[in-house]
């Protein structure tokens, strides 16, 4: 296996279950569930991720196709079956273990796109082969718009768009998507997005127009990061965690409550490690000689990559709030689970690539 790989995860889960431990002292007569379901999750995980990378990649290029059905079934099925939680209906409830269809749609559009685009490698994309990948994109995408999720539709179309460009996209196909977006927005602002949603976007442009509503968490998390100082104020000892004036403070703002409790000393070893994941994740790519497994790579990069900054970004302010937590790092029984599978791929393709 690729050891830095496995420290830099490391580093990223220890921070979360520091920072969900954290938090979980704030509330009263806790019983820290929370801790103890990331714990749970996190074993399963690990279970995952062995078992993903003591199989071979190209097992999930022939089951692609399957992957991908399964998930958009789990989505269809959460629309009528799930739980709502927030507003967006997202969750099987399962009891002891909430299921989130979408973080397991991730895994399986990645080997989905990649063993699509595997096909396209050598070739620019014509205007038949992008047409047949937007159409693979497209009820995945739609099916999390209608949970309402758009941090994750737009998430998708990330990733989708990422592995285009890399495929041989080319400039009049680029202008005529950035077009086509475009008119898609002005849409979707006036026929589809939600009150909430429109309020998160004006927010984002102006937080003073609701200052205690939609302007309230990201204000908030802005002034906990500026509190953390060099050093922090420790473990259980951030004001705006502590006292709750960061809502989310497990999810959304988790960067929140570690730049607040370890300073500005703990977010460059946060940042650091994110940084040698993504750096192992392009040393690994660059070895794979094989275009599945490089296409499985980017896509898997291209996703840990997007959430990660859309969810730093809206911690500090840079970018709308989306509810997308950071990866490795929230609390989020599925996330972890299958951000861990995702690992384990990459350690599949690092370890049959290996010389």
């Amino acid at each position: 296996m690729d050891g830095w790989l496995l420290v830099s995860m490391g580093i990223l889960i220890f921070f979360g279950l520091a920072a969900i431990y954290s938090v979980a002292l704030s509330q009263e007569g806790s019983d820290f569930l929370t801790v103890k379901k990331q714990a749970i999750a996190l074993v399963i995980g690990l279970v995952c991720f062995f078992l993903f990378s003591s199989t071979s990649y190209l097992f999930f290029r022939s089951q692609a196709f399957f992957l991908y059905l399964l998930g958009i079934l789990f989505l269809i099925g959460v629309l009528w079956f799930g739980t709502t939680i927030r507003g967006t209906t997202g969750w099987f409830d399962l009891g002891w273990f909430s299921f989130q269809p979408i973080e397991y749609m991730k895994v399986a559009l990645t080997a989905a796109l990649a063993a699509y685009y595997q096909q396209q490698a050598k070739r620019f994309l014509g205007g038949k082969e992008l047409f047949k990948s937007i159409l693979l994109i497209l009820p995945p995408v739609i099916l999390a718009l209608l949970q309402p999720d758009l941090g994750s539709a737009l998430l998708l179309c990330g990733l989708w768009f990422t592995l285009s460009l890399f495929a041989g996209m080319r400039r009049k196909q680029v202008f005529l998507l950035l077009l086509t977006g475009i008119v898609v927005g002005v849409i979707s602002w006036f026929f589809f997005l939600a009150d909430y949603q429109q309020a998160r976007i004006l927010t984002f442009l102006d937080p003073s127009l609701d200052p205690l509503g939609q302007g309230y968490n990201v204000t908030q998390a802005m002034i906990g990061i500026g509190a953390g100082g060099w050093f922090g104020s420790g473990l259980g000892f951030g004001s705006q965690s502590q006292l709750k004036f960061i809502p989310e403070s497990q999810t959304d703002f988790i960067f929140a409550v570690i730049a607040e409790e370890l300073g500005f000393v703990g977010v460059c070893v946060l940042l650091g490690a994110f940084a040698l994941l993504f750096y192992r994740l392009f040393v690994i790519a660059r070895r794979c000689r094989d275009a599945f497994g490089q296409y499985l790579l980017l896509a898997i990069g291209s996703v840990l990559f997007l959430q990660f900054v859309v969810n730093v970004g809206m911690n500090i302010g840079l970018l709308p709030v989306t509810g997308l937590g950071l990866p490795l790092v929230s609390y989020g029984g599925s996330s972890l689970v299958f951000y861990l599978g995702m690992m384990g791929l990459v350690q599949s393709v690092a370890i049959r690539s290996h010389t």
